[in-house]
Parts: C-alpha cells; structure tokens; sequence
C-alpha cells in the first residue's frame, strides 16, 4: 500500500483519496483502539453489512444504520423480533439484506454471552490480538488471527463474521495498525 499527499498537506493512506468522509474516517477512527462494547458491536455490525459491498457505501450510511439500529444498543438489538426485521427491510437509509439484519440481530444475543463470559466484547477479543509488528509493505486480507477469530465467533453461533471481514474489523478497532509507513496518523498513534 502507498501514501498519498492529501490536500490538507498531511501524507496518509492512499485509500481514502479525497472523499472528506473517508478522509476524517481514516484520520479520527481507523485503527484506533476501541474497548466500548457498544461500539465493537456497532463495528462488527456495520462490517458485516459491508460484506460484498465497499467500505464508503456502509460509512455513507452509517448515521442511518445508528438511527435504526437504535444506537446498537446490544441489549435493544438482541430483543428484535420478526416486527423488527420487517420495519428494517422497509428502511431505505440502510442496506436491506435480511440475512444481514438477521445476522445482526443474532450476533447482539451473541455478543452479550460473550460479555457475560469474558466480561467485556474488547476482554474476549484480547486473546486474539497479534502482538505490534512494522507497518506493512502489503497489506493482508486475513491473518492467522483473524482465521482463529472468525471460526471462535462462528462456533459461538456469530454470522456473516468470515476471516476477510474479521480482519477488516480488527484494523478498523485498533487490534492492528495497517496504516503505512509515512502516513502521519500512524507516526501519531
């Protein structure tokens, strides 16, 4: 992966080019270490609604996705019924998939027995996070790490949670940090 000089005059990660809602993503948010459980629910949701699609179309819709989802409030989330399910396929502001909804939906009654195991979603996700490494020359796709927790997440009844879509979530939540040598969020983190 390269770096791009932005108009700003700041050298970062060339794949948000000049999109100002990718840029402040990159700048404020990705790779930056999360540990609120609310927002790694809300992070593996969203990821896993991107599933096929590009990342800026799910962040383009992300407000939306907050307001439906009720701020993803796990324990909220967790109560849907098949009302809910209707009300979220009828929602334009968001990705109408029902499988994906579905997913959700399941991954919140999940993600609470992984809290009442382990304390915390950002405890039990500790196990899996590799030790720091250089900045990468290509970045990975998936990893040893994100393979093991995709199929943990899998055993424990998680969907739409495959390694490329784990890895995507675990550089977005801080758990690695892709961002390249000479992009300047990485010399600041």
């Amino acid at each position: 992966m390269i770096t791009r000089l932005g108009a700003d005059g700041k050298t970062r990660c060339s794949w948000p080019g000049d999109d100002p809602l990718y840029v402040s993503y990159h700048d404020t948010e990705w790779g930056f270490p999360v540990r609120d459980d609310r927002l790694l629910f809300q992070k593996l949701s969203l990821d896993s609604f991107q599933a096929g699609l590009a990342w800026i179309t799910i962040l383009r819709k992300r407000e939306a996705f907050r307001e439906a989802f009720e701020g993803f409030d796990i324990a909220t989330v967790a109560s849907y019924t098949d009302a809910d399910v209707n009300r979220l396929l009828a929602n334009p502001g968001i990705v109408r998939h029902r499988g994906k909804i579905e997913a959700t939906i399941g991954n919140a009654r999940h993600t609470l027995e992984v809290i009442d195991e382990f304390g915390s979603m950002a405890s039990y996700l500790d196990r899996f996070t590799p030790p720091a490494v250089p900045p990468p020359i290509d970045v990975p796709t998936e990893t040893a790490e994100s393979v093991a927790l995709s199929k943990d997440l899998r055993s424990r009844g998680f969907r739409f949670v495959g390694p490329t879509i784990i890895y995507a979530f675990m550089q977005a939540v801080g758990m690695v940090n892709d961002h390249v040598d000479g992009c300047f969020v990485r010399s600041e983190k």
